[in-house]
């Protein structure tokens, strides 16, 4: 079989780039360094901060979760600005690989003896190609069988294409940075937003904030006076499916489809059994709920969007019993006591945190299409399949 190769591009052991680029090794591009090993006893308050799995979030440095070290740290791997630091062993096998590039902010410090280092004057495209599918797919390539990391010497036989021009190279560098940033900028939206929900939570579902037009008394009943709860069905995993008409939940929440439905309308539910005991959501529609499900049917005045709410809030898990599956007791919940308002302040409680959950799923909606345009960009520009800088045809 063969492959079109368009004119001014040429079939490389990476694939079909432009006649103007070249396959380079990561090691002809500079340097990779091993981290610090280090003893607990070096471990202190305050000392020299070691970099670590843990400080690389999303492709970011994130410092929330800081160790310091009172140790003799050699030069050479004191973290440089613009040094690319990369996850190279850790117990999980789809954590390696991840990587940030490193700043001002931690310039002078070191990194970890399960990171590595890799020190290039041309850190902003490198850093790209470090998330590129062409790089994992050699990572994965080259995991240990036992051990789930990569070498220093597994990272500088990496290969990459390579624009010879480094304007080319700083102009896809750039084009892509850009779209990181919107990410990160959405990133920080998104969090401000749901902060802003659990404070509008806490403050209406408590009653410490009122809405305008309600003043009536809250009455303090029992959830067995505001709403029924019982299991739902048996079913096995033969009669669930990726393809049937009716959704199936289970006590960790969506199991798969079915060919038939056990409720239809507006309901709570909350995992009875698994791992995610205590995990509440909203269903409306035709469903079928399994026997590892509790569903939550309102009465007269209760509404359900209003109680379920009231019901993630509550941290049902805390409440499992112990056991080797752990689970909960529909008749213990139904003991539970609570403070509750007129129906119709209920509903208006309900409908302001309901609009803040469709902004936030509009955001992350948002977030998630920035980020599948980011995914093609980088197969497009990583590869030179498409071009941003103007090239003089070649002969």
């Amino acid at each position: 079989m063969t492959t079109d190769i368009p004119a001014g591009y040429k079939l490389t052991e990476v694939g079909v780039i432009p006649g103007d680029w070249d396959v380079v090794a990561l090691g002809d591009l500079g340097l990779c360094l091993i981290g610090l090993n280090y003893k607990p006893s070096n471990v202190k308050q305050h000392g020299t901060l070691v970099l670590r799995s843990s400080n690389v979030q999303d492709g970011v440095i994130a410092l929330d979760d800081c160790v310091y070290v009172d140790a003799e740290i050699p030069e050479r791997i004191r973290v440089q600005d613009g040094d690319i630091l990369i996850c190279v062993r850790n117990g999980s096998r789809a954590l390696i690989g991840k990587c940030t590039v490193l700043d001002q902010r931690v310039v002078g410090q070191t990194f970890g003896a399960f990171m590595s280092v890799f020190r290039t004057s041309d850190s902003a495209f490198i850093f790209q190609q470090f998330n590129s599918n062409l790089i994992k797919r050699q990572i994965n390539e080259n995991i240990g069988a036992t051990i789930n990391q990569i070498t220093n010497a597994n990272l500088n036989a990496f290969l990459v294409p390579l624009p010879r021009d480094q304007g080319d190279r700083n102009a896809i560098a750039t084009a892509l940075s850009d779209v990181d940033a919107l990410l990160a900028r959405l990133d920080a939206l998104i969090a401000k937003k749901r902060d802003l929900k659990q404070a509008a939570m806490q403050q209406l579902l408590t009653g410490q904030t009122r809405l305008p037009g309600f003043s009536s008394a809250w009455e303090m009943k029992q959830f067995s006076e505001i709403c029924h709860m019982k299991s739902g069905e048996g079913i096995t995993s033969a009669d669930i499916d990726d393809h049937s008409k009716f959704p199936c939940y289970g006590g960790n929440g969506l199991r798969g489809y079915t060919a038939r439905y056990t409720h239809a309308g507006s309901y709570a539910l909350i995992g009875r059994q698994g791992a995610l005991c205590g995990n509440v959501q909203s269903v409306n529609g035709e469903f079928f709920a399994s026997e590892h499900a509790i569903v939550v049917t309102p009465l007269n005045e209760t509404d359900i969007h209003w109680l379920a709410a009231i019901l993630k809030r509550m941290n049902l898990n805390q409440y499992s019993e112990s056991s080797a599956q752990p689970g909960l007791s529909v008749s213990r919940l139904l003991a539970f006591s609570l403070d509750v308002p007129p129906f119709e302040e209920q509903t208006a409680i309900a409908t302001i945190l309901s609009d803040m959950d469709a902004e936030l799923a509009a955001l992350q909606t948002r977030r998630d299409k920035t980020h599948a345009l980011k995914q093609g960009m980088m197969q497009a520009l990583l590869t030179g399949r498409i071009r941003l800088v103007p090239t003089t045809p070649q002969p």
